[in-house]
């Protein structure tokens, strides 16, 4: 259930964390877009864990209060699951087959290279490169991943008033937006080579793009987490109160020299130590430009400081600097979500008019 490129009509974009359920909905307008919807809306601690969802009702609650928040009269809706429960794989095949052949020898490659019984995997395929001249092959991208985890997203949007029209995969909703993202870059910084880190809740994804397809992803356990707990045993507070001080910005003067700068360095030396693991595996030595995602992205000066220590052009992950945004829709506070907001984004962009 992995539409790889196909577009329907306008789809929203649910973007499903261990925190939050986020809503995006968009339209194309020409070559542009414009925001027509959004919300974000708490989910329950618990309900979903490294980014499995393990409680479907609470997760369908979830969406339909997100949804009602939002206003949206749109029911279809995308979806992703996340790399870590992904298997990908790039596999030749003889070129010229039709549709129902090509299927039939998918099933026959998927058995050899899917580490579980068929039956309990959903699996979809693209052909990513046509044959060359002098080749019989065409090169395929073979996606699977557990049915249970698809089973899961699906019932949980079924639960909240939606139906699933795609399911994703979280590296390519990233395409889809630093795609669009990557057309507002600073003149004069190249494309070539991109590298992501989307700080979330509980870990950092760290993934690398090489002309704008993902060649490169890995977990961090380290995200935004950690700075509301040390609020939380510095001054007293419980979980939620950090949570909120944090966001209010209503925390005592030493805050920002005692809590949060250590934060900030220890999240430099955690991408640091990502992109050392990704030239220790690759044949690439230079990053182009770092684009930084997820909540703590907004964070004062982080970019500036994530350049000046790692010496990378680094900037903050806003889809939607050049969108049109619909009378509905609260600017202010979609700026201030916009860098947490590049899945969401990157899934509704599936939907097109």
């Amino acid at each position: 259930m992995f539409p790889f490129s196909r577009k329907s009509a306008p789809i929203l974009g649910i973007d499903i964390s261990e925190t939050a359920v986020k809503l995006l909905e968009l339209s194309q307008r020409g070559s542009n877009y414009q925001v027509e919807s959004y919300a974000v809306e708490p989910i329950a601690p618990n309900s979903v864990t490294e980014k499995t969802i393990n409680d479907i009702d609470q997760v369908g609650e979830t969406i339909a209060s997100v949804v009602e928040k939002s206003g949206t009269k749109t029911k279809n809706a995308a979806v992703c699951v996340a790399g870590s429960s992904v298997i990908t794989k790039v596999i030749n095949m003889p070129s010229g087959l039709s549709d129902d052949d090509m299927e039939v020898q998918i099933q026959i490659e998927a058995d050899q290279h899917i580490p579980f019984p068929l039956d309990q995997v959903s699996i979809d395929f693209e052909v990513v490169e046509e044959p060359e001249e002098d080749s019989e092959n065409v090169k395929v991208l073979l996606a699977a991943a557990r049915s249970e985890i698809v089973d899961n997203c699906v019932a949980s949007l079924d639960l909240g008033g939606l139906k699933a029209k795609v399911v994703d995969i979280e590296a390519f909703t990233i395409e889809n937006s630093i795609e669009w993202i990557s057309k507002k870059f600073p003149s004069g910084v190249s494309k070539d080579v991109i590298a992501v880190a989307d700080i979330g809740s509980r870990s950092t994804t760290f993934s690398v793009l090489e002309d704008l397809k993902v060649v490169y992803s890995r977990d961090e356990a380290f995200g935004g987490v950690q700075l509301t707990e040390e609020i939380q045993r510095r001054y007293g507070m419980s979980f939620e109160e950090a949570a909120i001080a944090k966001k209010a910005g209503s925390l005592p003067e030493d805050y920002e020299p005692e809590v949060l700068e250590p934060f900030k360095e220890n999240l430099i030396s955690e991408i640091s130590r990502a992109l050392q693991f990704f030239y220790s595996s690759s044949e690439t030595t230079d990053i182009d430009i770092l684009v930084i995602a997820g909540g703590c992205a907004s964070i004062s000066n982080l970019a500036g400081l994530i350049e000046s220590k790692l010496e990378i052009k680094t900037i903050i992950a806003n889809p939607f600097s050049e969108m049109t945004i619909s009378p509905k829709v609260n600017k202010k506070i979609l700026a201030n979500d916009a860098p947490s907001l590049m899945i969401a984004c990157g899934l509704a962009m599936r939907g097109g008019v």
